[in-house]
């Protein structure tokens, strides 16, 4: 059983159905016991950064969610679900992240001919061929919605990269911590090998 993290922020519904399409066996939940006691979690979210770590904190999820990455069980976060694993984020002001990754989250600067956020389809250049991404093409299209992005201060933490406006991380990667920028439930079939990928670390764990 996986949890799908509810705190409030983002459309669990598509993400839950994605992952059970795939094999999983899923309950999305806002109770810690539930993540205490997941083989994996997953942590989706649309929003504010802010937002999101004040709403984990007041659902006391934010240690079950820590504590559940310190034991080695796979995580794995989806557009705001990559963004808070950094240090800190600067949307309306500063806010301190979970800090599982060193780095920050900024905002696309205006640039002419480019719309912010960044959404539709795009490429991903792949940095970490194996975990996520195995078995799926370098330069292959994933949907985006998005305005900030991440910004790892180790390059090693970097999965795949995407270009919009400069060329930034779509997908981070450490030991049992995956994370993407992009949407991988409303990504058709690369979305569900992705997911399919991740499915392998959760029975690996068991």
């Amino acid at each position: 059983m996986i949890t799908v993290v509810d705190y409030g922020m983002g459309n669990l519904r598509s993400v839950s159905k994605a992952l059970e399409k795939v094999g999983l066996e899923v309950k999305v939940s806002s109770d810690p016991k539930d993540v205490d006691n997941a083989k994996g979690i997953v942590v989706p979210g649309v929003g504010a950064f802010g937002d999101a770590m004040h709403n984990l904190e007041r659902l006391g999820l934010l240690q079950p969610v820590l504590r559940s990455i310190q034991k080695g069980k796979p995580y794995l976060g989806i557009c705001l679900g990559l963004q808070i694993l950094f240090e800190y984020g600067y949307e309306f002001g500063e806010h301190k992240g979970l800090g599982v990754l060193k780095g920050k989250v900024i905002r696309f600067e205006n640039k002419e001919n480019f719309k912010v956020p960044h959404m539709g389809w795009n490429q991903i250049w792949i940095k970490q061929k194996e975990g996520l991404f195995t078995n799926i093409r370098d330069g292959e299209y994933f949907y985006f919605v998005h305005s900030f992005y991440a910004v790892p201060s180790e390059n090693m933490d970097i999965a795949s990269s995407t270009d919009y406006i400069v060329d930034f991380c779509s997908a981070v990667q450490k030991e049992n911590v995956w994370a993407v920028q992009f949407h991988p439930e409303k990504s058709q079939k690369a979305g569900l090998k992705l997911l399919e990928n991740f499915k392998y670390f959760v029975k690996k764990n068991h």
